[in-house]
Formats: structure tokens, sequence, C-alpha cells
């Protein structure tokens, strides 16, 4: 991977990238209770909203023009100080009985309403209710239970709606009194309202919470203004068949926007988020996706965080890892990428060493063609053929098929045997699910980053890096 701080970058474009994938699930269901609904979510034309593109700084009652359409706000304004709880650089700041509320119907129903709330500054614990509308407005119904706010840091509450036709939505203050309220992220979904063609969206999720953005890094599909959100900006519901991947600003935007176009959807876990699996309440655990995604985490995952992964795997999940060289600790907290990949699989309360491979802690250079053939649907998939791979900076993996039958290699160096050494990416099952892992972050660095950050275009470079990362993601996801 280029981009980090090592002389690596002084080099040509950075290519490299480390992709772990465990076990498949496309067909999962989970062993384990879950808060997402059975059937596959899209988000409703416009949503999420992140109230990032109005301007409204009186409590007065007025409406304000958003990203989604027009919204009233009754002794709400849309707030930007370092008080208001946000993702980005605004959110709504509610005070006494005030509502914020839609002019304009979604057309397509709801499956479900999430929203981001937090207590304004240091103000004390307040209560709120979300309303919607059948008939444009003339009525409301209330949704689901109260809620109650009490913490300054954002949580997710997701209301269960499952009505199609015309709606439109309230977020209404009901404790009244001084202590104010930040809303943010308001997000719509649909139960297969506007499915792919094919009906075989999967769900992605893509982990922000490990200091995938430390230094000079960005691998995560969106930033905005320095902040990685749950739903990339704008939304997906507005790409088409054209979208460039600039649609998004992140270093791995061109991936993440290449899925939506065939059809799946995809999130990110942004920091501070738990990362859990069977918890019902967390409407982000990981049981909630098809696929698991996480390039180069800069941090250890906590012991609870890894049996949540191991077991993802094992009960059908898909596990896409990304490594990156030796000493690439990019927030000098005294562990790299391989350090944090090889933590997870040795010290897990689940199983040690379940997936059958340990990154090595060596620095690589090369374009390889060493290539596994014939008729692996990662090799050789829907997306096409890979031929090569390009890392500037980044590591191998050496297999060891008596601690897991199933893994294999997928690319070794060029001067490489293809065995159980010097394996550029490799994959296996786990239990009944899939996991990938490729040793450089560089092949899926698309080029486009936050402002100051310094990135490569390796995805666009080789035409195999995007079939890799594309096969793997649909093999992960049981799609093939």
């Amino acid at each position: 991977m280029r981009m980090s701080f090592s002389t690596r970058y002084l080099v040509a474009p950075l290519l490299g990238a480390v992709l772990f994938v465990s076990c498949s699930k496309s067909e999962y269901r989970p062993e384990v209770p879950t808060a997402a609904p059975a059937a596959q979510q899209v988000a409703a034309a416009g949503f999420p909203e992140g109230f990032e593109t109005g301007t409204k700084t009186a409590y007065t009652t007025g409406s304000v023009a958003l990203g989604s359409g027009s919204w009233t706000l009754n002794d709400a304004l849309i707030g930007n100080t370092t008080a208001d709880r946000k993702t980005g650089a605004q959110s709504v700041r509610v005070r006494n009985l005030g509502v914020v509320g839609m002019n304009f119907n979604t057309t397509t129903g709801a499956s479900t309403v999430s929203v981001s709330h937090a207590a304004y500054g240091t103000d004390g614990a307040s209560t709120w209710e979300l309303w919607k509308s059948a008939d444009s407005g003339a009525s409301y119904a209330k949704v689901g239970s109260t809620v109650t706010t009490s913490s300054t840091a954002l949580a997710t509450a997701t209301f269960t709606v499952n009505q199609s036709g015309n709606l439109r939505f309230q977020l209404r203050k009901v404790s009244g009194g001084t202590n104010r309220i930040n809303f943010d992220n308001v997000a719509i979904e649909q139960n297969g309202t506007t499915p792919p063609p094919t009906g075989t969206g999967k769900k992605f999720l893509f982990d922000a919470s490990h200091a995938e953005t430390a230094g000079n890094a960005d691998w995560v599909l969106d930033v905005d203004a320095g902040v990685v959100p749950r739903y990339p900006t704008p939304a997906a519901s507005g790409i088409t068949s054209s979208t460039p991947e600039t649609y998004w600003t992140a270093a791995i935007s061109a991936w993440g926007v290449a899925l939506v176009k065939l059809g799946h959807s995809v999130e990110q876990l942004p920091n501070g988020t738990a990362l859990t699996y069977g918890n019902a309440s967390n409407p982000q655990d990981l049981a909630n996706y098809s696929v698991f995604v996480v390039d180069e985490p800069n941090t250890l995952f906590t012991a609870s965080e890894k049996t949540a992964i191991v077991n993802f795997v094992k009960n059908g999940g898909g596990l896409f890892m990304i490594s990156d060289h030796d000493i690439s600790d990019r927030n000098n907290d005294g562990y790299d990428s391989p350090d944090i990949w090889n933590d997870l699989m040795a010290n897990n309360s689940v199983q040690a060493n379940p997936f059958g491979f340990k990154v090595n802690l060596d620095n690589i250079v090369e374009n390889s063609t060493n290539v596994r053939t014939g008729t692996n649907p990662i090799m050789n998939g829907t997306q096409g053929q890979v031929t090569q791979l390009a890392f500037y900076n980044g590591a191998t993996m050496t297999l060891n098929p008596t601690q897991n039958s199933t893994v294999q290699g997928l690319v070794w160096r060029s001067t490489a045997t293809q065995g159980n050494s010097l394996a550029m990416a490799a994959s296996c099952t786990y239990g009944t699910g899939r996991v990938v892992i490729i040793g450089d972050s560089s092949p899926a660095d698309d080029g486009t980053g936050s402002p100051g950050n310094t990135v490569y275009d390796g995805w666009g470079e080789n035409l195999s890096h995007p079939r890799f990362h594309l096969n793997a993601s649909l093999w992960l996801a049981k799609l093939q």
C-alpha cells in the first residue's frame, strides 16, 4: 500500500492489498437473534438525510431545503457548533416540544426508519418519538416506543414500520423543557421495494472503527468533513450504471460504487460504533450483513470483537481482510495490520488459528503473474479473470493446511512455488463461512481521498485489481 509513511511511497503507483475473506454466507441465516428484517433492505431515494445542505439558524418555525427534500423545523434549527452532536458538519437541534418533519412523501414505503440522536452540549435527558403519515400529512400515528436521549454521544434508534405506499415522517420532542436534542442521519429503508434485477442483493459492511483513516490513509468508502458516516453520501440510491467512483470520496469508494452497481448495498461501521455478533439491539450487528470488509486496521480488536468476527464467519459470514506490510503502524500505537490480523487469529476465544494462515512480517514490491488458474471463482469469476496482482509494499502469507484443510493460495510471489509459502492472496472456508486475505491495500486504492491525503489509483491501474476484489466479494457473499 503506497499511502503510508514509509519509503515505499517513493516508488511507482500503489497497488498492493491484502484481502482476508471468511467463509461465505450468501444464503446465510444467522443462528442467533438479529435486529434486521429478513428481506434485503434498500435505502429510500434521497436518504439517509444528514442535514448537511440546508441553513436555518433560528428556532422559529420555517421550512428548509435539504438533500432529501423540504422539511419544516418547528422550535428547531440546523446546528453546526462544537456542542452540536453530529457525524458531519451539521445536525438538527430541537428544544421544548419541537417537531422536525418531512414536507414530502417517500413513495415506496418503509421497512425501517433509523435516527441518530444525542443530548446537545451538556443538556440533560429528553424524550422523543417518531410519527408517520400515510395521507400526505393530514393525520399522523406514532411509530414504536418513546425514546429517551441522555448520552452526549450519538446513538441510533431504529423503528420498524413495514408499510408500503406514500409515507412521510416527523421527529417530535415530547418531554418539553429546555433540554435540547440533536438529530442526525435519518435513514429510511425499504424491504425489497427496489430490488436489484437479479433479486440477490447482499449487504456489505466496511469497517471504519479501527483507525482505517489514521495518518495518510483513507481505507473507507466515504469521508464527510473528516467523519466517516454509516451511510456514504450522497445516497447510494442515486448511483446508476454511469456513476463515477468520485460519487463518494475515500480511497476505496470505487469498490463500494461497483458493488452498488451490481445490485448490493454498502454501509460503514463508524468509529465508536459497537462491533458485535448476535446483539439484536445493535442495528449494525454483523448478523445483519453478508460480508464484513476490513481494510488495513490500525488498532487491535478487543476480546469481544475477536469473538464476534470469528463466530460471524463460523456461522456463515464472509470476511474480507486486507493487510499491509511490516512496520506500517499509521497511528503509532505499536501495532500494524499484520500484528492485528495475526492477533485476531491466534488469540480469540473461539478457536486458535481457525483460518490456516499467518501474515508474514515482510515488505514486498512486485507485480506477480504467478496466479492460481482453472475454475476458481475468485480468480476466474463473473467479473473476469485475474491474471496478476501488483504490491507496492505489502506482506505475504504462510499457509498451514494442518490448521485448516481448505486454505489455498490464490497469488504467489513471482519466484515462489505455488504452495504454502509466500502467498500474496489466499482464501479458506471456516464453519459455514468464507475468508479471503490479500497482503496489500494498494490494489483497492482508487486514488481519491480526503483533502491532504496522498493516494494512488491502484484500482484503475490494473484490470485484475477490481476483478479480484469484486469476484472475492461475490464469493464471500455466496453468489459465486
